[in-house]
């Protein structure tokens, strides 16, 4: 087996490692975080839009030193653990495949959902919607074509698909991963089945690279072509 490969058959986590990082993602971000904190920026800021966006730095933070003081340290790992490495040359077309994959797959569950009488909309799409400024614009893109990306890559693919990945194998870390992934996005329930298809695309890219950046690219580029078309729309 090649070297590279070796991240999907072991890794040097347990059981308490991953319970406890699923803790702070369930229990503190959600009703820590996304809860009273949330509120609390937005009495400050009097904006959704730019409370939502610090309570996303807020997690993301959250969630990296998660990473770092209970996955990487208490081991003396590096990030590349978690899959912040580089990737070969020839992976960059299978990236604009998973571009397009993803906004295909978006806008059919987009579609289907509809029928339910559910949107995809949430309050900080809406705030951006009214008050649409080069500013909040810039706001949007950072937020959900950077920010975003990069943390729940590396949290949700680098450590959790990766951990899922060398006890249940591929098909059920794939799986379990964009379940995960899915209901960390709590309480923004309308938009769950698109999280859905973007985890186990997410999760892909991982497999098939061995790296996140593939993800946050895919995933980056595919937020913030939902941004523009937010402001658009």
């Amino acid at each position: 087996m090649k070297t590279t490969e070796m991240w999907k058959k072991s890794d040097p986590w347990t059981w308490r490692q991953m319970l406890a990082l699923l803790a702070l993602e369930f229990v503190f971000v959600i009703f820590v975080i996304k809860y009273p904190l949330q509120k609390l920026y937005a009495d400050w800021l009097q904006n959704t839009l730019y409370a939502g966006t610090l309570t996303g730095l807020t997690i993301a933070i959250t969630l990296m030193l998660g990473i770092y003081f209970v996955a990487l340290r208490p081991q003396k790992l590096s990030w590349a653990e978690v899959g912040v490495k580089s990737f070969s040359a020839k992976d960059w077309w299978r990236i604009i495949l998973w571009i397009l994959a993803l906004i295909i797959l978006s806008l059919a569950t987009v579609y289907l959902t509809s029928f339910l009488g559910t949107t995809v909309e949430n309050s900080k799409t809406e705030s951006l919607k009214q008050h649409v400024t080069l500013f909040t614009l810039l706001l949007g893109v950072i937020s959900a074509g950077i920010i975003s990306p990069v943390y729940e890559e590396i949290f949700y693919r680098g450590f959790i698909y990766r951990w899922l990945r060398t006890r249940v194998g591929i098909g059920g870390a794939i799986l379990l991963s964009a379940l995960i992934f899915t209901a960390a996005h709590y309480p923004t329930t309308n938009a769950m089945p698109v999280n859905f298809v973007g985890g186990v695309i997410f999760a892909w890219a991982y497999e098939r690279t061995g790296s996140v950046w593939p993800g946050i690219l895919v995933h980056g580029i595919t937020n913030t072509i939902g941004v523009l078309l937010t402001v658009a729309g």
